[in-house]
């Protein structure tokens, strides 16, 4: 079936995927909570995938998440204010990855800190 287009609207009538999502969550004590992200200029959003293995490649491995089909996850993060819903995000940070301690540097005695150069190494011309 064709999705119907209007001269005033360029995006096809149903704008999100047949069936479930799979919704990033992150347990708590009294449940799951699903967890929003940010856009590139920092609106909040709610994130689903089409698949686990999208998700699995995404967010990583053995991540938590929901089944909820895309009405449901709109209607539950309307309350906080996030009115946008997006479906298998293509950019993502890196994770992080842990930095090695600096190493010390031993600072400079004052002794040797204020030393002339050795006439050796100075150079005529």
């Amino acid at each position: 079936m064709a999705a119907l287009l209007s001269d005033d609207d360029p995006e096809p009538s149903c704008r999100f995927p047949a069936g479930p999502l799979y919704v990033p969550v992150r347990p708590g004590p009294s449940g799951c909570a699903i967890r929003l992200f940010r856009t590139p200029l920092g609106e909040r959003t709610a994130v689903g995938f089409t698949s686990g293995h999208r998700l699995n490649v995404t967010l990583g491995s053995g991540h938590p998440s929901i089944r909820l089909s895309a009405p449901a996850l709109r209607a539950l993060t309307a309350p906080l204010g996030v009115t946008t819903v997006t479906v298998d995000p293509l950019f993502t940070a890196l994770a992080p990855t842990p930095v090695a301690a600096p190493t010390p540097v031993a600072a400079p005695t004052p002794s040797t800190a204020l030393a002339p150069a050795p006439a050796s190494a100075l150079r005529t011309a």
